[in-house]
């Protein structure tokens, strides 16, 4: 519950800061046409992100027939959830890690790469199964298509504050030093929250992934070998994407300082203390 009102109360920031910069720097009219922009861009990419990202990453449906094993999991795990059985896809990579995709129940995808079915135990693949599951049944793409939708308009009202200067609400011209500062920091703080809503679904979707497998602790297991061998194993595709690194259950891009400020994730040893706490029936921290 505290994660759902941590991301229903980023989902307001990000909208409180979008309007806010939209008055100051564009007024009322240069507010409307960024999200006009914003909103066109992302319906494309709510639509059709699921057929793109399978592109991006190779990934190979397979059904019953051609991964038998891995197929009946994944079912077992939806009927579980109460969900429509999603398409199923193998990705042909060594980095261990795995991603849910699609605009809703009915259109979802779960991919796995080859990597994370040879380091994982079935016990903890089926946990990682459980946890992209989460994400389909509490609708997270949606959630992520809406903060991008508002991140991507912010954007763009700092590039107008660039080219045209700022104006108030009345059509008068803004500070300078106020517009270049709103230009520069805006579009960071933008993706700061953004990036902690995903971070706020992650956990939720740890929580829910334990709750359809039943097993916190092969979660938690899972999560600390992911990253063990996440850590020496670079994911090019999601290199050369890195905007699909939130949809991964390992943040699978390599990062130097301000790791943490910046990461789409929480940290593992978090996320494991808070499945072991429900593993022992406790209350998360």
């Amino acid at each position: 519950m505290f994660n759902l009102l941590k991301t229903a109360v980023l989902m307001a920031a990000i909208t409180g800061l979008f309007m806010a910069i939209g008055s100051l720097l564009g007024g009322q009219q240069g507010m409307m046409i960024a999200l006009i922009i914003a909103l066109g861009m992302n319906f494309f990419s709510y639509w059709y992100s699921d057929k793109l990202v399978l592109k991006m990453y190779n990934a190979r449906e397979v059904d019953e027939t051609t991964a038998p094993q891995f197929y009946r999991m994944v079912r077992e795990l939806a009927q579980r959830a109460e969900l429509p059985m999603p398409r199923v896809y193998i990705i042909e990579e060594n980095a261990p890690n795995a991603f849910a995709t699609g605009r809703n129940p009915q259109n979802a995808a779960v991919a796995a790469t080859t990597g994370i079915m040879r380091v994982l135990t079935e016990r903890e693949l089926r946990g990682v199964m459980a946890h992209e599951l989460a994400h389909v049944r509490h609708r997270d793409i949606l959630i992520s298509t809406i903060s991008a939708t508002m991140a991507g308009a912010i954007s763009m009202l700092a590039n107008f504050a660039m080219f045209f200067g700022g104006r108030d609400s009345e059509g008068r011209p803004v500070n300078p030093i106020v517009s270049i500062a709103v230009m520069i920091l805006a579009p960071l703080a933008a993706s700061l929250i953004q990036m902690a809503i995903s971070r706020a679904r992650e956990f939720e979707a740890d929580r829910g992934g334990a709750e359809i497998s039943g097993d916190p602790q092969a979660l938690a297991s899972a999560l600390e070998k992911i990253h063990r061998y996440a850590r020496g194993i670079p994911m090019e595709a999601a290199e050369r994407h890195p905007e699909t690194a939130q949809m991964m259950i390992m943040n699978p891009l390599s990062g130097g300082g301000l790791r943490g400020l910046f990461s789409t994730h929480p940290s593992t040893e978090e996320r494991v203390a808070r499945l072991m706490a429900m593993a022992r029936g406790a209350v998360a921290p």
